[in-house]
C-alpha cells in the first residue's frame, strides 16, 4: 500500500478524503436521495436501449449501433462516480482509498475520453448518411462499423494511461482533503509534495488535445451536414435530416458546453 507522509513525517496517510457538498447532514440525505433517483433513471434509459437495439433485428444498423455503445458507455461513465458519491453522502470519514482513488481517476477520465471519440464517430456517421447518402451503404459497412467501435474504446483507455501512472508514483504531503466529490487531477496534483509545472502542463494539453481536436472534427461535420441540409428542397425532407441529428447535436452541446468550462483551462 502506498504510503503518504505528512511534512512532520508523524503519521502516514493512507488515503484522501472527498468534501463531496459540504452542508448538513439533512441536505446530504437530501442529496443523496436526489442523485440515486438520476442514477436509477439513467441506468434505466440508457439499459432500454441498449435492449432495443439488441431485440429489434430493424435496429441493427452503424447508427443504432453505434448508439448502444454510447449508452453501454454511459452506464459505466456515471457508474465511475457516482456510487461513491452516493455513499460519501451517508458517510462520516468520506475516505477514499489511494487505489480507489486512482481508479475512479482513471476509469472517469478513460470513459469521458471515450465518450468525446464516440461523440465524433457518431457525427462522422451522419455525415455519410446525409451528405452521401447513394454511397453510405457501402461505406459505412458492419466491418468498418465494428473497427470505429473499437478503435474508440481503445484509443479512450489507452489516453491516459501514462498521465494516470505518473502520477500515481508521486509523493503526497500535508492535506489528504480534496475539495471535490471525485478524483480530479488538479486537487490531486495540489496535494503533491514537489510541484512539477511539466507534469500540469503534460495534463493540460492532454485535455486541450483531445476536446479541441475532436470538438473541431464534429462541428466540421455538421457544419457539411447542415450545408447538404439547407440544400434539400422540401421542407419535410429538411425536417427529417434534422431530425436524425438533432438529439446529437444537443448531445455534443452539452457534454463539451460543461468539459470545456471544466478542463479547457491551461491552468489549475
Amino acid at each position: 500500500m502506498k504510503i503518504f507522509n505528512t511534512p512532520s513525517n508523524s503519521s502516514t496517510i493512507t488515503g484522501f478524503i472527498l468534501l463531496g457538498f459540504p452542508c448538513s447532514r439533512q441536505g446530504q440525505i437530501l442529496l443523496f436521495v436526489f442523485f440515486s433517483g438520476v442514477y436509477l433513471l439513467t441506468l434505466m434509459g440508457n439499459a432500454s436501449i441498449i435492449c432495443a437495439v439488441r431485440w429489434d433485428q430493424r435496429l441493427h444498423t452503424p447508427m443504432y449501433i453505434l448508439l448502444a455503445n454510447f449508452s453501454f458507455l454511459e452506464i459505466w461513465y456515471v457508474t465511475s462516480t457516482v456510487p461513491n458519491m452516493l455513499a460519501n453522502f451517508l458517510s462520516d470519514t468520506k475516505v477514499i482509498s489511494f487505489s480507489g482513488c486512482f481508479l475512479q481517476f482513471y476509469f472517469f477520465f478513460s470513459l469521458g475520453s471515450t465518450e468525446c471519440f464516440f461523440l465524433a464517430v457518431m457525427a462522422f456517421d451522419r455525415y455519410l448518411a446525409i451528405c452521401l447518402p447513394l454511397y453510405y451503404p457501402t461505406l459505412m459497412t458492419r466491418h468498418l462499423c465494428t473497427n470505429l467501435v473499437v478503435s474508440c474504446w481503445a484509443l479512450g483507455f489507452l489516453w491516459y494511461l501514462i498521465p494516470i501512472v505518473i502520477t500515481s508514483q508521486m509523493s503526497f504531503c500535508g492535506s489528504r482533503i480534496i475539495d471535490h466529490f471525485l478524483c480530479d487531477p488538479g486537487p490531486l496534483l495540489a496535494l503533491t509534495c514537489r510541484k512539477d509545472p511539466m507534469i500540469e502542463l503534460v495534463f493540460s494539453h492532454i485535455n486541450l488535445l483531445s476536446l479541441i481536436f475532436i470538438f473541431l472534427s464534429i462541428m466540421g461535420s455538421y457544419a457539411l451536414v447542415l450545408r447538404a441540409v439547407l440544400k434539400v428542397p422540401s421542407a419535410s425532407g429538411r425536417r427529417k435530416a434534422f431530425s436524425t441529428c438533432g438529439s446529437h447535436v444537443a448531445v455534443v452541446t452539452l457534454f463539451y458546453g460543461s468539459v470545456l468550462v471544466m478542463y479547457g483551462s491551461p491552468t489549475s
